[in-house]
């Protein structure tokens, strides 16, 4: 304290000591003012979410009212739910399966030489269509020509020793009759005639042996068919050989065969298709129908196919004896007329054979069954206009139809919106879409049935005929 001017003066260590215990606090002071920045910041970040979710969020609840008021609009009145609907049908559907298989021909043979020689004369040309025994290939024949001819000459020659020994045993028998010989020359002359007769036998033998080594000269088709590539010329050397490059391969083009498989499962109802009637009448043959491939792929319309190809009907055949241990399948075969040649060996195509026909059979889309567990449903709207729940039985089903048991012909069955129904919602129905696929093929398999009904009338009308006749015959 200095007494004259009244001034109080601090140390420096004082000033230095307020200063430390100030820096602290002015620290403390700045962090707090960032931290409340920051929260400010969150706060107004917040704010602006929640303002653009709340606006969305009426947004979207104005669209769908939108929406809803456009859907209760297409309903029609009073919430109707617009369906897609179709008529249940009544047809005779034919039972069929469906395999694949290769063309086979009935006949074929590898025509090779069964004597070595040089070949003379090719008389087929590659691709021909050849006829029964007709002459395709002629080898030089002349030592064969001359083995027969010495032979016949060898014949001519004994027949005549044979008919003087004939005449040496009758004298013979003559002079012992007047008994100027003694019996021994009438044996003589017998066993000189017996040798003769054995050798005339043997020559004749030798004929036949020789005539038939000369035939082998000449190759003729053994059946009708088509000759594939010839694979010899003239001046060939050919060789009696079973394992040697073929002359030329035939096959059987008309009638022809197609090979197939079917599962085991499905061998009873082909049986049961063969068996006799109850009458003892000769069943006919199950049909069996080939889709060939169309040309450059333009479908050939209206010939029969589930999309308009052509298609070839036929006959089954054969059956194999046993079932493939190994693949669980039996062996068919079917057996088509093919005068236009449009089935040809070793094509590989589809087979459907009908079994049995399911006379008047309802049938719907199989589009418009609803599975439920082990359950089948379908909706049926009923005259009042609401959607009515009935189950049914699925008895067969082909394509994208079936047949159930469970809804009546005619009935209006659901086939379009039937997941937004429950038993009585209120309906407004319109058309539905149907494939076109599976509307051929309901009009594929009407056909067929069509079809099988007339061949089984016609085959009864025959067999009724054959007993007329028979019954006829007997009295």
């Amino acid at each position: 304290m200095n007494g004259l001017t009244g001034t109080k003066h601090s140390s420096p260590d004082a000033d230095l000591s307020f200063a430390a215990l100030a820096l602290p606090l002015v620290g403390k002071v700045n962090s707090m003012r960032r931290k409340s920045l920051v929260l400010a910041l969150i706060v107004v970040l917040l704010v602006v979410a929640g303002g653009w979710w709340w606006k969305s969020r009426a947004a979207t609840r104005g669209d769908a009212s939108a929406a809803t008021a456009g859907a209760g609009g297409a309903s029609g009145p009073a919430g109707m739910q617009a369906v897609g609907v179709v008529t249940a049908l009544r047809r005779d559907v034919p039972v069929v399966v469906e395999a694949s298989g290769t063309v086979s021909p009935i006949n074929q043979v590898d025509l090779r030489a069964q004597t070595t020689s040089t070949i003379r004369d090719v008389l087929v040309k590659d691709g021909q269509t050849v006829a029964k025994g007709q002459v395709l290939f002629r080898f030089d024949d002349r030592a064969d020509r001359a083995n027969l001819d010495k032979a016949r000459a060898q014949l001519a020659r004994d027949k005549a020793s044979l008919s003087d020994l004939q005449r040496q045993y009758e004298r013979a028998k003559e002079l012992l009759a007047q008994k100027f010989v003694a019996q021994s020359a009438v044996d003589t002359a017998q066993a000189s005639l017996d040798s003769g007769r054995s050798l005339v036998d043997a020559d004749d033998a030798a004929v036949q042996s020789a005539a038939v080594a000369l035939s082998y000269n000449e190759i003729r088709a053994p059946f009708a068919g088509r000759a594939g590539a010839v694979n010899v010329w003239p001046g060939s050397l050919v060789q009696a050989s079973a394992t040697g490059t073929p002359l030329v391969n035939i096959v059987q083009i008309d009638p022809i065969a197609i090979s197939f498989n079917l599962p085991e499962t499905e061998l009873a109802p082909v049986l049961q298709a063969l068996r006799p009637g109850a009458d003892g009448a000769r069943p006919t043959p199950p049909e069996v129908q080939v889709v060939l491939p169309t040309i450059e792929g333009g479908p050939a319309r209206g010939k029969g196919g589930r999309n308009g190809e052509p298609v070839v009907r036929g006959k089954l055949v054969f059956v194999d004896n046993l079932v493939d241990s190994t693949t669980g399948t039996i062996k068919l075969k079917a057996e088509f007329d093919n005068a236009q040649q449009k089935l040809w060996p070793g094509q590989y195509l589809r087979v459907r054979m009908t079994l049995r026909s399911i006379a008047d059979a309802v049938v719907i889309p199989q589009a418009a069954v609803i599975l439920r567990g082990s359950d089948r449903q379908v909706y049926v709207v009923g005259p009042d206009k609401t959607a009515q729940l009935k189950p049914v039985k699925l008895r067969y089903t082909f394509g994208e139809m079936a047949v159930v048991d469970g809804v009546d012909a005619g009935a209006i069955v659901v086939l379009d919106g039937k997941q937004n129904l429950r038993p009585g919602t209120p309906v407004r129905t319109q058309p539905a879409a149907v494939n076109p696929a599976a509307a051929a093929r309901l009009a594929e398999a009407a056909e067929a049935a069509s079809a099988s009904t007339s061949s089984s009338t016609s085959a009864a009308a025959s067999a009724s005929s054959g007993a007329r006749v028979g019954a006829a015959a007997g009295g």
